[in-house]
């Protein structure tokens, strides 16, 4: 899977599941999920649910680095990174 394929799912898996009032295609690649787009510790919780199943990966207790989840970039390097 491409790096472009991966962000598109990202996307549209993030606004699905933390219900943004933001299309999929007007998030930022390299913005901050957390100071952007008001992404909490609850929301990342749901954002590893949401991984776990459009990707088929499984999310260790020691990949629970914020630094996976800043931003959609982060979160394509670390998705990449399981498949």
């Amino acid at each position: 899977m491409d790096n472009d394929t991966i962000e598109i799912k990202l996307k549209e898996m993030i606004v699905g599941r933390l219900f943004l009032s933001v299309a999929p295609d007007e998030i930022i690649t390299d913005a901050s999920l957390v100071e952007t787009y008001g992404v909490d510790s609850v929301c990342l919780l749901e954002l590893v649910v949401g991984l776990e199943e459009a990707f088929g990966i499984i999310v260790e207790d020691g990949d629970f680095d914020l630094s996976n989840f800043i931003s959609v970039a982060a979160l394509r390097d670390f998705v990449k990174a399981r498949l």
